[in-house]
């Protein structure tokens, strides 16, 4: 974003606010789709958690963007899921991931919350997102670096490659487990909104993350991780 708002990553810079409100609530087959398109702008909040950053008490801005759907899973196919369980770790074998999962909602102004920029920071499921394993994006937010405490859970999200396993441990004890089907890093300003939060006819996921070069503005790209389900198990 431009304008007046400091920059994530931005050394002593202020905590920014986003500039949508929350959404109204719908049935629950609608609800997650409309908040995920009306709070669009809220979820351009995600922190890149620089030197000197927030202590994670409120949102630090900036932009995510897209990533092409693909994948050809069986699972993902026949756009079958698992039942709704709220998601409590993920693990990420191929980039060394293991984390719990917090859950994110919107504050009072319409911002959506991030993890807080603290040492082994966690990542964190955005709660108007359909549950890992439900039709649909269910999306995963988490830090590329944590101010001087360094590297984020989410630092080496550009590692991953096509096929790679990513496993979400829900809590009714199941595990959804997705296939990497694209790594994309694109430029803020590019960001396609219906191919990332537009509704899908099968469960997908999203990891996403700030990345590219770092400037005094703060990082200039975000990355997409983009899953389908392959399979959920106990």
């Amino acid at each position: 974003m431009t304008g007046n708002r400091a920059a994530v990553g931005t050394p002593g810079g202020t905590t920014p606010r986003a500039a949508v409100g929350a959404p109204p609530r719908r049935t629950r087959a609608t609800a997650a789709v409309r908040t995920l398109l009306v709070a669009l702008l809220a979820l351009l909040a995600v922190a890149c958690g620089g030197p000197g950053g927030s202590d994670g008490s409120g949102v630090r801005e900036s932009e995510v963007s897209g990533i092409s759907a693909g994948g050809s899973t069986a699972a993902a196919k026949s756009g079958t899921g698992v039942g709704r369980s709220v998601p409590v770790a993920l693990s990420v074998p191929a980039i060394g991931v293991d984390t719990p999962l917090m859950r994110l909602g919107l504050a009072k102004d319409g911002s959506v919350q991030v993890p807080p920029i603290v040492a082994h920071d966690r990542a964190g499921w955005y709660e108007h997102s359909p549950t890992p394993g439900q039709k649909g994006p269910s999306v995963i937010l988490g830090h590329v670096t944590v101010g001087s405490y360094g590297d984020g859970v989410f630092r080496r999200l550009t590692d991953l490659r096509k096929g790679d396993e990513i496993v979400t441990r829900l809590k009714n004890g199941t595990s959804a487990v997705f296939a990497v089907t694209e790594v994309r890093t694109v430029a803020k300003a590019d960001f396609p909104t219906e191919e990332v939060y537009g509704d899908v006819d099968r469960p997908e996921l999203r990891l996403i993350t700030c990345g590219g070069a770092r400037t005094g503005d703060g990082y200039l790209d975000n990355v997409i991780v983009f899953a389908a389900l392959r399979s959920a198990k106990p």
